[in-house]
């Protein structure tokens, strides 16, 4: 996470996208590295939101065109995670994609979406929505200090 971090704007691009897919990284790392380095806080955090939220959408992409056999073996999800996620939907609604940026339960909801065929604008929305305020909260705590 130090090398990246030391990219500035591009590592925590790479950091917040890789986070949201195969590799279980810690983008809040990089985004509050930079901005404690006095980076741009307003354009960190835009930075952290679009890498995340395009991660979660190759996610989705692999859900809803993908195979069973790809999830496992590209994202290390089981079928029992993805068919948990599909019960959250079920019985929480495609609400619960606010909550995509929460670790273990995350990825396979990103999934999940895919695969159930969750309309791609109401997904891209509350992705971006959950994964906004999440790095908003980070950056306050941060800048407050």
């Amino acid at each position: 996470m130090d090398v990246l971090a030391e990219y500035g704007y591009i590592g925590l691009f790479i950091a917040s996208f890789l986070a949201a897919t195969i590799l279980p990284l810690s983008s809040e790392f990089v985004l509050i590295y930079l901005l404690l380095n006095n980076y741009d806080p307003f354009l960190s955090i835009t930075v952290a939101t679009t890498g995340n939220v395009l991660g979660s959408f190759v996610n989705y992409a692999l859900g809803f065109w993908g195979s069973f056999l790809v999830m496992e073996r590209l994202l290390r999800l089981s079928q029992t995670e993805i068919a948990r996620s599909e019960q959250r939907f079920k019985k929480y609604g495609v609400f619960s994609l606010l909550f995509a940026w929460v670790p273990i339960i995350g990825d396979p909801l990103t999934v999940a979406a895919g695969v159930l065929k969750i309309n791609i604008y109401l997904f891209l929305i509350l992705v971006t929505a959950g994964k906004l305020f999440r790095y908003i909260i980070v950056g306050i705590s941060v800048l407050s200090l």
